[in-house]
């Protein structure tokens, strides 16, 4: 899926978050003007940042382990490992990921996101998620959508302010989703501490990047019609399926796992 696209410029006087987030999980894929948005948003960022991805390895392992081997990852990304399709192969080596991201330096490392299993595959693509219709449309060149798949949707939609329909956006994709399909998502939030939200909010618009950290009310509408897996829609750390439990501490993130269902089954 990466044949024929052209080769695209990386903007380096713009921050992007994905490279905010990269330098703030300790990459070295960003550039003095992503830095320059991580060095002023509070010391907690990096913290969430890390438990934040802990959440995505443990719920993609546990979908993985109960049967699901179809993975749609959007807003994916700089490859840090281990990525999702390193997760989820080496519990079922046959499963299948797509990647999708919109930032050029994340294409750039897209050969580093092909590397899969002998059994299984993996694909990239170049999109933004506000064009739903156009993901969809390629992913199913690799994805079977007569069978579950999981929709991974991680510290992505807080990027998208209410003008551009973040929920509306979030229904087009699951709605094309068969039923046993999966939503993964995790959203930022200011509700466990509300002193940093404006010094949180303030570093990114200066970067130009909008930002809407939304309360529970807020994230609960993106499971709309689905099915919440226990222990529902919970901070970060406090999403976990198997022991150890995670250290549960203060979080800048709600997450959950919802299950599709069709026809009020």
């Amino acid at each position: 899926m990466t044949a024929g696209i052209p080769k695209l410029q990386i903007d380096t006087s713009k921050p992007h978050p994905a490279r905010v987030y990269d330098w703030l999980l300790g990459g070295k894929d960003n550039y003095p003007v992503d830095q320059q948005v991580g060095e002023t948003l509070p010391e907690e960022a990096r913290g969430n940042a890390a438990r934040n991805r802990a959440f995505m390895h443990r719920a993609a392992a546990w979908l993985a382990r109960g049967g699901v081997d179809q993975f749609l990852d959007i807003g994916t990304g700089i490859p840090t490992a281990p990525n999702l399709h390193q997760v989820v192969q080496a519990i079922t080596p046959a499963a299948r990921v797509v990647y999708a991201d919109n930032d050029p330096i994340v294409l750039r490392h897209a050969e580093a996101l092909l590397i899969s299993s002998a059994e299984g595959a993996t694909d990239y693509l170049h999109a933004d998620v506000r064009e739903p219709r156009a993901i969809l449309e390629r992913a199913r060149e690799l994805l079977d959508f007569s069978r579950p798949i999981a929709l991974s949707l991680i510290a992505l939609m807080h990027f998208l302010p209410d003008d551009q329909d973040p929920y509306g956006i979030t229904r087009s994709l699951v709605d094309a989703l068969p039923e046993g399909s999966f939503l993964v998502l995790s959203h930022g939030t200011a509700d466990q501490h509300p002193e940093l939200r404006q010094k949180t909010e303030t570093a990114y618009r200066k970067g130009a990047i909008p930002l809407r950290m939304r309360t529970r009310s807020e994230v609960e509408p993106f499971f709309e019609g689905l099915d919440l897996v226990e222990p529902g829609l919970v901070y970060a750390t406090q999403w976990y399926q198997e022991e150890p439990a995670p250290l549960d501490e203060r979080s800048g993130f709600y997450v959950g796992v919802g299950r599709v269902r069709r026809g009020g089954a």
